[in-house]
């Protein structure tokens, strides 16, 4: 049975109504609102629901439940927002999970929306209201005459782009802007020659993978450029021109004089030259990319004992600036990732942002953007938020508003995490070993995140890329924080790597030379999805992990005693290239060689002239 109900907080409990009504009033301060939350549910039986309704859906002491329509004659103006088709709802998710478990109803399937009476609300302020409250990368206005499952479209097969090989030099320019690439035209070229020395045309996936890969998200574009011509101006040329000339110095002393200079090289270049002179011995170096991690001496009980201590920092500017909510929820989510697939148990956070002006009315956003006052509060409840669920405490919390940042949103998170050093047993992959992929199933949520970030964002972002935003889980992410604290479990794992940028492809392709995935095996959140979505994917809270095949039953038996979902989806192959396949098919045959080489070099001259250096401006709101 089908069935809609509404649940409305009680007066002393409704703390969201009575904000929603102070975010409003910077439209107009008369306006009143009211907010139900509406459960949209599918496969229940009335004695299923009977058991569920005041334990799942509601809390007597705090909730009203209504299993028709409220009354809401005493309001003017209602409108009810749901997310779009294939974005994660995590309050859906929860109760369907709940349910099941209770009624043991495994058919259950559970949509949630939220429903707006208002009071005052005068017609001219109408769309403004509905700006603030649907981003529509996301959301969308639920129409409410409608109780049925949006029907997932039958996956169509992945497509062979016939004739690649053969575009000429302009032809292949429109096909690039056609695509969208978030590489290069050279790197098109480039990926053209491979596919005709490898006499065939390319899959669809196997571009979008490339896409990824060599994103300026995935390879450092920016930071990998080889600069040229390299010339210092303004007041401090001479010390600039010093402090270059040691720099080339010390490449020369560490052998790196052939290397191409760039930003990363200035970057990494002293933790060398650190490390070359025993001054980093604690530093642990490892072929796994996750956090960066040192060895220490810890004191338990008043012994000291060798723990790893681990950190990362992660930037989510572009998610948080077109979904606030997500990309600062998933900027700390993807920051703990990486410590805890190196098996750490992450304790601290913090977090450091910028915005514009919070107070500006929403009549002077800036066309293609959120209201500040949006992005700002969102973006702080999604940290809020994911850090609460998680348990992790955040030391450190700095907004820094300046005006700067109305072109582009800052969102920093940086968590520190930290493991026995004989929990961690770090090997090298053998054919034949086992991939397992733990944790959250696979949506469209996250679809092309990293070429999405990598590209120059357009007035058309907010209304086209719903599919690039990633939705956190952090349920499922402290499932397997409390899994990985079993030394019988992480001393099984020879190796991991979190679901970042690239889903599967980067993750699992990341995590040996030579991998064959089988995309059919992946657990999905629902059914449609075809092989590109499955390959690329960013789905949240997954983990890939290489275990011996005479430990595979053991590892998701343990797995699955903390509830959580592991499913062998490949193995590692001494074929040294990049397999994935889907439906019987091969939709991804890469040489390793190729996708490691990032495309083809960029080239930049550098001219730096301290006189053009911008004194900050003082903001008129400070």
């Amino acid at each position: 049975m089908n069935r809609r109900i509404f649940i409305e907080k009680r007066p002393a409990f409704d703390h969201l109504s009575k904000s929603l009504a102070e975010e409003l009033r910077m439209v107009n301060k008369n306006i009143q609102s009211k907010v139900f939350i509406v459960y949209d549910i599918f496969n229940l039986s009335d004695a299923e629901f009977d058991q569920v309704d005041e334990t799942v859906f509601a809390d007597p002491v705090m909730d009203i439940l209504y299993t028709e329509m409220p009354d809401l004659s005493d309001y003017s103006t209602t409108m009810a927002v749901e997310y779009l088709p294939g974005q994660f709802d995590q309050r859906a998710d929860s109760a369907e999970q709940a349910v099941s478990l209770i009624t043991n109803n495994k058919q259950v399937k559970i949509r949630t929306a939220k429903l707006y009476a208002f009071q005052n609300l005068l017609e001219e302020d109408k769309e403004e209201v509905k700006k603030f409250l649907i981003n529509t990368v996301d959301a969308r206005e639920k129409n409410m005459s409608i109780l049925a499952i949006p029907e997932n479209p039958v996956p169509a097969e992945v497509p062979v782009i016939t004739g690649f090989t053969a575009l000429n030099q302009e032809e292949l320019a429109d096909f690039y802007q056609e695509w969208g690439f978030s590489f290069g035209l050279d790197d098109l070229a480039y990926i053209q020659d491979y596919f005709k020395k490898e006499n065939r045309d390319a899959t669809e996936t196997e571009l979008k993978v490339l896409d990824t890969y060599w994103s300026d998200h995935c390879r450092h574009t920016t930071f990998m450029t080889t600069l040229e011509n390299i010339e210092f101006k303004g007041d401090f040329q001479k010390t600039l021109e010093d402090i270059f000339q040691r720099y080339l110095f010390i490449r020369k002393e560490l052998g790196r004089e052939h290397k191409p200079i760039s930003l990363m090289d200035f970057g990494t270049i002293a933790a060398k030259y650190f490390h070359s002179k025993g001054k980093l011995e604690n530093l642990v170096i490892s072929d796994e990319i996750n956090a960066c991690t040192i060895e220490i001496e810890a004191e338990i009980d008043g012994e000291k004992e060798p723990w790893y201590l681990l950190f990362k920092n992660e930037t989510h500017n572009h998610p948080t600036e077109i979904e606030p909510f997500g990309g600062a929820s998933t900027c700390l989510g993807g920051a703990i990732r990486d410590p805890l697939s190196g098996r750490a148990f992450v304790y601290q956070a913090m977090r450091i942002t910028g915005a514009a002006n919070p107070l500006e009315p929403i009549e002077d956003t800036r066309e293609g953007k959120l209201p500040q006052r949006k992005i700002t509060k969102e973006a702080a409840s999604g940290f809020s938020s994911y850090g609460n669920q998680i348990g992790l405490a955040t030391s450190l919390v700095n907004e820094i508003y300046h005006d700067g940042y109305k072109a582009k949103r800052m969102e920093v998170g940086f968590v520190m995490g930290a493991a026995p050093v004989d929990w961690v047993k770090r090997e090298a992959p053998l054919a034949g070993d086992k991939i397992i992929v733990l944790g959250g199933k696979t949506g469209r949520d996250g679809v092309g995140g990293a070429t999405g970030s990598s590209k120059t964002q357009t007035l058309d972002a907010i209304e086209d890329m719903s599919a690039e935003v990633q939705k956190g889980d952090a349920v499922q992410e402290r499932k397997i924080q409390r899994l990985f604290r079993k030394p019988e479990v992480t001393t099984l794992i020879k190796k991991s790597n979190d679901f970042g940028a690239g889903g599967v492809s980067v993750a699992i392709g990341e995590i040996a030379e030579g991998v064959n995935i089988r995309l059919d095996d992946l657990p999905v959140k629902y059914d449609g999805l075809n092989g590109t979505e499955l390959a690329i994917s960013e789905s949240q809270e997954r983990m890939a992990v290489v275990i011996s095949p005479e430990n595979v039953d053991e590892f998701i038996h343990l797995a699955n005693q903390e509830n959580i979902l592991a499913v062998e989806v490949g193995e590692v192959t001494n074929n040294h290239r990049l397999e994935i396949s889907y439906k019987g098919r091969k939709i991804v045959d890469l040489d390793r060689d190729f996708l490691d080489t990032a495309g083809c070099s960029k080239l930049m001259n550098a001219i730096i002239d301290l006189k053009k250096i911008v004194p900050e401006k003082e903001m008129p709101f400070n």
